[in-house]
């Protein structure tokens, strides 16, 4: 495949009327450039109309194989000749193969006919097979189960014959209290020592039987042991192989900056926290993409990515949305790669509510309560101190101001903070006992059809793109919120949710996610589309006041 087939240019007269971008995107927060929206389209006027990829994007019922919706990236370009042309990436693999037309190349095909990996997976491949032989051959089963059972064959008999000793032993007592009273001394004296041949006959009969049981649970037990000896050799090599085999891959996968630098995996993230790259990582199109550019000697302008296909279980992704850069893989990548080069501004520098102005809608000598306005953090930031806590701590003077509960960043209204540990300690114990009640006003960008319900989806951290949540029915947090229909309009509607957990994210996850609302939040940059804001606001708070026992009750109409 030529590299330059697949750059596409601009047709003139598309573009003639676009200013070229000063700076590059910022990769993790965007709004695409007017360059990249039209190679987008182009892009996903052509995967709609494809017939060459064997691959089930989830969008039509009648075609066959696992659903596995894709993201995509263009890179916008100037070539070395000055005209405007755009690159086209998938991240990960299509329809099982790395290579397509039309699109770049992975940075390392791991998949290249007598590669290195297809080697070394064939072997890890036979080490796995040696495993399940073994895991399933019938002598080792057989001895397993008989083990198991002999087991508790042996724990019943011994179980019953200690019933047993204790019995004969209250009967021996018996006899002695009562033999005593009756038979002279030196008769009582025999009688007693009877007795005692009686008691150690006992104790070495459960000897006898204790050795027996030991000794035959011992015999299937090393049989056993030779078989777990063998698959946990085969194991440790799996480890040992697999471990080389991704340093391997650490190395091969190489990426260029503008200067034609070249730096592996393994280098790039062996100073993050990380401390080696994660599972997939390299594999995401913005990377490619770059990557393919500067070798080609190409001027990244801009860049976009999409998602094309249906929404994973997990993840919140929408069909044509832009979306961000992930965090976790792509952050040190490309932190590297676009060293030296202008990018727009990082938001996430931005205080967005420095001027805004925070309420107190009631205080004493124990807690605060305040309405807090969308954009203020509630807690000082890496990069932003100014917050909820700052504020209040700048106007308490000698007062540490105790965070209770928070609110995201984007969400406005009602939060109550501690003035003292007492009363800190107090109102956290009524928050984990969810005697706490919470009101949010939403408003959702479309119109859902249910008048009220229950969302119950669990909830975890994505760690590979931080902040983001994921729904996970194995791992994640129980994660419940109420919600009802207030009004709708043509395109949108408003609810009221009541969330009975505190999960981060749990009322944004739970509006877009498909098996919640399936409507994003209207503003929500995260799971949605960017707006003015993010429409949600805490509008009610209901707590027992720590010091009085007063039940207290706040409310704070949203504005909009």
């Amino acid at each position: 495949m030529q590299e330059d087939a697949l750059l596409t240019y601009f047709s003139e007269d598309l573009i003639k009327e676009i200013t070229v971008p000063e700076k590059f995107t910022f990769p993790f927060f965007y709004e695409p450039h007017p360059l990249a929206k039209i190679a987008v389209k182009e892009l996903q006027n052509y995967l709609e109309k494809q017939t060459d990829l064997d691959h089930n994007f989830g969008l039509s019922p009648n075609q066959n194989g696992l659903i596995i919706g894709k993201m995509f990236g263009v890179l916008v370009v100037e070539d070395t000749e000055g005209k405007l042309g755009y690159l086209s990436a998938f991240s990960g693999k299509l329809a099982g193969a790395n290579i397509h037309h039309k699109f770049v190349p992975p940075v390392f095909d791991m998949l290249t006919e007598n590669s290195f990996f297809l080697t070394e997976e064939e072997i890890l491949n036979s080490i796995n097979q040696q495993i399940e032989m073994l895991e399933s051959n019938e002598a080792y089963v057989q001895l397993k189960t008989d083990f198991k059972h002999f087991s508790e064959q042996a724990s019943r008999e011994l179980k019953d014959f200690k019933i047993q000793l204790k019995q004969n032993k209250a009967q021996r007592k018996k006899l002695r209290e009562s033999q005593k009273l009756i038979l002279p001394e030196e008769e009582y004296v025999f009688f007693e020592g009877d007795l005692i041949k009686q008691s150690l006959r006992d104790k070495h009969e459960l000897r006898v039987l204790e050795n027996y049981w030991q000794e035959h649970l011992n015999t299937i037990s090393a049989e056993i042991k030779t078989y777990d000896e063998q698959i946990e050799n085969l194991k440790q090599e799996r480890r040992e192989k697999s471990s080389g085999l991704q340093q391997q891959l650490f190395e091969q996968y190489s990426f260029l900056n503008q200067y034609r630098e070249s730096k592996s995996l393994g280098e790039i993230f062996r100073d993050t926290v990380f401390g080696k790259p994660p599972a997939g990582a390299g594999e995401c199109a913005t990377p490619k993409l770059l990557h393919f550019a500067f070798q080609n000697q190409y001027k990244p302008l801009s860049m976009a990515e999409f998602w094309w296909g249906a929404s994973p279980k997990s993840e919140i992704r929408k069909h044509k949305h832009f979306y961000p850069a992930c965090s976790g893989k792509c952050e040190p990548i490309l932190k590297y790669m676009l060293g030296g080069i202008e990018t727009d501004e990082n938001p996430f520098l931005n205080n967005l509510g420095k001027d805004k102005l925070l309420e107190i809608i009631f205080e004493d000598n124990f807690l605060v309560v305040v309405n807090k306005p969308f954009n203020l953090l509630s807690v000082p930031g890496i990069h932003i101190k100014d917050s909820v806590y700052s504020r209040l701590k700048a106007m308490f003077m000698t007062i540490e101001p105790l965070i209770v509960h928070r609110l995201d960043m984007a969400t406005s209204g009602l939060l109550v903070v501690a003035k003292t540990k007492d009363t800190h300690k107090h109102l956290q114990r009524q928050f984990l006992k969810q005697t706490v009640v919470k009101e949010y006003s939403a408003l959702l960008s479309g119109v859902i059809s249910q008048e009220e319900g229950e969302i119950n989806l669990p909830l975890r951290g994505d760690l590979d793109n931080r902040p983001r949540q994921l729904v996970c029915f194995e791992f994640g947090k129980k994660a419940i919120t109420k919600f009802k229909v207030i009004k709708r309009n043509e395109n949108r509607t408003k609810v009221h949710f009541f969330p009975l957990t505190g999960r981060t994210h749990q009322l944004r996850m739970h509006a877009a996610h498909q098996l919640g609302l399936n409507t994003p939040i209207v503003g929500d940059d995260l799971y949605g589309t960017s707006d003015e804001r993010l429409f949600l606001h805490a509008r009610h708070l209901e707590f027992t006041h720590p010091k009085t026992g007063e039940r207290m009750l706040f409310d704070k109409e949203e504005d909009f």
